[in-house]
């Protein structure tokens, strides 16, 4: 059944007011014009109170659930799933740090058809290891350059010889520099343990071996001033690497934080000082970041109050889009590369690849991030004229906790459209 669509499309060139014709039947994007019905026949009407987004893609979550089970108790791609679509996400891509991570083609497989479970399409990163092989087809990997939350990392004198064997692929990088670590082990609080200088020196190991072996790196939830412009320099150069931000780094900054909040706020790399946390967002506003991530990584509220890293977020990404907008006067024409077309294209480069494989990847059509015909009909609707409080009311993830519980963003999420089906 084809349905009409009419708001104000945001993409990285334009803010107008357009129509949409989609075929719910396939979830696809069948016409986009200026006058594609009579108003009274329009199904969804937006006002210009109303954005209408190409759907949030979230490139940066840990959905838990693997196949052992044995993390289902945080957070599963069931419960996961109806986070991202409270937070106006209508696609993620999921991290491998797993009891049982996917590191091989039985595993991908396996791993992949427990995602079908979650109500938005998800794309899997494959996990590196000391004595891991790439895969026989086309995926994301993701790699640890120190231990963080789970077993999957490489030891300093192991680079050269695993990365050798990936060379050409794309990885994303959890940058931090596991001598530094352990030279801070014994330094009195989280942020003091893992220093500015740790992320800092990781990423410049991480430009240096992605342009030894041609590798199109992404650096992960960058928290540092210096880190980002050391990106930024790297780009310059050409060099195929791209960098994510999180909202909660873009937010929050360890001077405002109380001494329980210093504690439960707890994240690998740290919440920053107040001069990285503005120097991070004056480089995002400035478009010079590639993606807006959560690193949604969800543990219960007696695991957050017993010391251990990670944050929720895909219940307030679209809340904190509107922040972004009504806060900080982003440019929405930068803001929307950042949500949908960048992370768009990053899943464009495996779609066709991971098409033969499995279903849930050949509903995305051309692919997804854009609205344009043919491809998926997905889409993010913020209101900026209501303001919504963060309470546990709101939250859909399965911890029930969020680091923004309390705060007031000034929109909402007003509907959410995966695939051609509205739903929230």
């Amino acid at each position: 059944m084809i349905k009409y669509l009419e708001g104000l499309i945001i993409n990285s060139l334009q803010v107008k007011r357009t129509q949409i014709a989609f075929d719910q039947s396939t979830g696809l994007i069948v016409e986009v014009g200026d006058t594609l019905v009579n108003h009274n026949q329009v199904d969804y009407y937006y006002g210009d109170d109303d954005l209408v987004f190409p759907g949030f893609i979230d490139i940066h979550v840990h959905a838990r659930e693997d196949v052992t089970g044995a993390d289902n108790y945080k957070e599963d791609f069931t419960s996961a799933g109806l986070s991202a679509v409270n937070g106006g996400v209508t696609a993620f891509m999921d991290m491998p740090n797993n009891k049982c991570p996917p590191v091989e083609e039985k595993g991908y497989y396996a791993k992949t058809s427990l995602a079908t479970k979650a109500a938005v399409p998800v794309l899997l990163y494959a996990g590196i290891g000391r004595q891991t092989r790439p895969l026989n087809f086309s995926v994301p990997y993701k790699i640890y350059m120190t231990k963080s939350v789970g077993d999957l990392f490489i030891n300093d004198d192991e680079w050269d010889e695993v990365l050798s064997r990936y060379a050409g692929h794309v990885i994303s990088f959890h940058c931090e520099d596991g001598q530094i670590l352990k030279k801070n082990m014994d330094q009195p609080t989280h942020l003091t343990r893992r220093p500015p200088e740790a992320e800092i020196r990781a990423i410049e190991k991480a430009i240096s071996l992605s342009k030894k072996y041609n590798i199109e790196a992404n650096i992960c939830h960058v928290s540092t001033k210096e880190g980002l412009k050391k990106i930024i320099e790297a780009k310059k150069q050409n060099l195929k690497i791209t960098c994510e931000v999180t909202p909660q780094h873009l937010y929050f900054c360890n001077e405002k934080l109380s001494s329980f909040e210093k504690n439960f706020m707890q994240m690998n790399p740290p919440i920053r000082s107040k001069e990285d946390q503005e120097g991070v967002l004056e480089y995002f506003l400035n478009g010079e970041v590639d993606f807006l991530a959560t690193d949604h990584a969800p543990h219960t509220l007696m695991e957050k109050l017993s010391g251990i890293s990670g944050l929720t977020g895909l219940d307030t990404y679209g809340v904190f889009v509107t922040w972004l907008i009504k806060n900080c006067n982003m440019d929405v024409l930068k803001l929307v590369k950042t949500t949908s077309e960048n992370p768009g294209m990053l899943v464009g480069k495996f779609l066709k690849n991971l098409q033969k494989l499995a279903s849930p990847y050949q509903k995305l059509g051309e692919g997804i991030g854009f609205i344009q015909k043919g491809y998926a009909a997905s889409f993010t609707v913020l209101s900026t004229a209501h303001k919504t409080k963060m309470t546990k009311s709101e939250i859909k993830s399965k911890t029930n906790w969020s680091p923004f519980e309390d705060k007031t963003f000034p929109g909402n999420v007003k509907n959410t459209f995966v695939l051609g089906k509205l739903l929230k």
